[in-house]
């Protein structure tokens, strides 16, 4: 019998409804909950993302090595969309874009950062191996 049903990824941040705002419009998403500091988004695809009021949160600092256990959130688009035209999208709902390293690989992969510093990805295609290192 299973327990859990779902799962939601939740990003702390000081102005959850701002920021959901930055990811409805990223992910074509919808509000499903919003009550006492927490918005809760869900994209067509039925992914599941949460930002919870934290006061105190502070922006991460990824991909500094320091940092490598840290987490982020991955976004895959198709091969029929431009990457420099998703990122554009990006930049004009107040994301940035990160140095993330070695752009090289079997999957092109860009990083950025959400209005509130929270690290994600882009990539598309499938990855072939794990990450190494």
């Amino acid at each position: 019998m299973t327990l859990v049903t779902t799962g939601v990824v939740v990003l702390d941040c000081a102005e959850p409804e701002k920021l959901a705002e930055f990811y409805k419009e990223l992910l074509g998403a919808e509000e499903v909950d919003a009550h006492a500091g927490r918005v809760e988004i869900r994209a067509a695809d039925g992914f599941r993302l949460a930002l919870r009021r934290d006061v105190n949160a502070t922006v991460p600092s990824w991909p500094r090595p320091e940092n490598s256990l840290q987490a982020h959130v991955e976004f895959v688009v198709d091969d029929v969309h431009d990457l420099d035209a998703v990122e554009r999208r990006i930049v004009s709902l107040g994301g940035r874009r990160l140095e993330t390293g070695d752009p090289s690989g079997p999957t092109e992969e860009r990083g950025y950062a959400d209005p509130a510093g929270h690290s994600f990805t882009v990539r598309r295609g499938t990855p072939t191996a794990p990450k190494q290192g």
